[in-house]
């Protein structure tokens, strides 16, 4: 319900902003139609003027007063054969005398007005003068005021769009931080049973193999409860080595999964050691390789490789699943998209956050071809700046 008013808020607020720009639009073309309208009564009051300073011997004050008037538009005066033997408001320097400057001038506002007719006679045939006449400086500027309009709505639009993507963001970001925080406290609970009944049963009874992998389990389940706990805090980051992590992972992950599901490695033997949150980095490769596991259905190949170079660690993990389109490639990385039928869309986002902005590196896909499989990629710098 609530959405839904917000929805309605939202839209409502969209149309009102549409109406209004539309309204400040048809404004300025009503202004802008009537100041042209204005400019052509002027230019026909001066042509009059003209008709009538040729036809009378005698000059009236209204007359000689109108011929007076600048007025404020390029005006150039033509005979009946296109000749020009007159202009006014043109910026040309007569100095040099470049007539070509003026008939380029001429063919400029031949397009922006229709010409106004000088009909007079004298005592030997009738004369048609024309006088064309270009949009005043204010004019012209006017007719830019829409885009720029239209411009700073679009920027504001964005600009609004952006802080709305940004809250919303950080409201989901929030959201999952509670649902983890309380995810963890009520597997809290259950665990530390569970914990208790092992401990009876270890007393009882005999090392057994189902009870050690049992215990294992468990641990596995306190190590995501501290996890799902920590949501929302910097996490803090010691020196550990990557190496290890990496295998500490892979055998797990190896030993609860189908024997159709073939892992292979290409892991150096030295240990390399990083300031790494070693929980969360565990969770990141966990989640990227049970996408792969996922992506083959459960049968296929698993390859993870480790190796270095002058800068970076770089860790790969890559299936012989489906593949995806490469339009894809940073989607999949958003919170709340999934390609699954079930999910939450929340694991590769959060690897995002773990690496990028814990660990200071870099995850995305390398490549993905369709129907052979996918390569994600993660690059952790060997001495990050900025990480204590």
């Amino acid at each position: 319900m609530l959405g839904l008013i917000r929805n309605n808020l939202k839209n409502s607020w969209l149309l009102a902003a549409f109406l209004i720009v539309a309204l400040i639009l048809w404004n300025t073309n009503l202004l802008f139609g009537t100041l042209k309208k204005e400019e052509r009564k002027k230019m026909k009051l001066w042509a009059l003027a003209q008709e009538d300073l040729i036809e009378n011997s005698v000059v009236n004050n209204l007359t000689f007063e109108v011929l007076q008037q600048t007025w404020i538009n390029p005006m150039i005066q033509v005979d009946q054969n296109e000749k020009i033997i007159g202009h006014k408001n043109i910026n040309w320097d007569q100095t040099y005398e470049d007539s070509l400057v003026l008939y380029k001038q001429l063919e400029i506002i031949k397009k922006e007005n229709q010409p106004i007719l000088i009909r007079y006679k004298d005592s030997l045939s009738d004369i048609n003068q024309k006088l064309y006449y270009g949009d005043s400086i204010l004019l012209k500027k006017l007719q830019y005021y829409p885009m720029a309009l239209l411009l700073i709505i679009f920027l504001f639009g964005a600009v609004l769009y952006f802080v709305y993507k940004t809250s919303r963001i950080s409201e989901q970001n929030r959201l999952w931080n509670a649902m983890a925080k309380e995810t963890a406290h009520q597997i809290g609970t259950p665990l530390t049973s569970m914990i208790g009944w092992i401990t009876l049963m270890k007393d009882e009874k005999k090392e057994s193999e189902p009870l050690s992998e049992i215990e294992k389990d468990l641990d596995r389940l306190k190590v995501i409860t501290d996890r799902f706990s920590k949501m929302g805090f910097l996490p803090k980051l010691e020196e550990a080595d990557i190496v290890s992590e990496t295998k500490k992972t892979i055998e797990y992950l190896e030993k609860r999964s189908s024997d159709l599901v073939k892992f292979q490695t290409k892991i150096p033997k030295e240990e390399i050691l990083l300031p790494l949150n070693q929980q969360l980095f565990g969770w990141t490769l966990e989640n990227l390789i049970k996408n792969g596991i996922d992506a083959i259905k459960g049968k296929g190949t698993i390859s993870i490789d480790l190796d270095t170079n002058v800068n970076w660690v770089i860790i790969t993990v890559s299936d012989s699943g489906h593949g995806m389109k490469k339009e894809l490639y940073k989607k999949i990385f958003s919170p709340g998209f999934t390609s699954k039928k079930r999910g939450w869309g929340l694991g590769l986002s959060l690897a995002k956050r773990i690496i990028s902005d814990y660990h200071k590196g870099k995850i995305s896909v390398k490549k993905s071809v369709l129907g052979k499989g996918t390569t994600f990629e993660i690059l952790l710098k060997k001495n990050p700046k900025g990480i204590s």
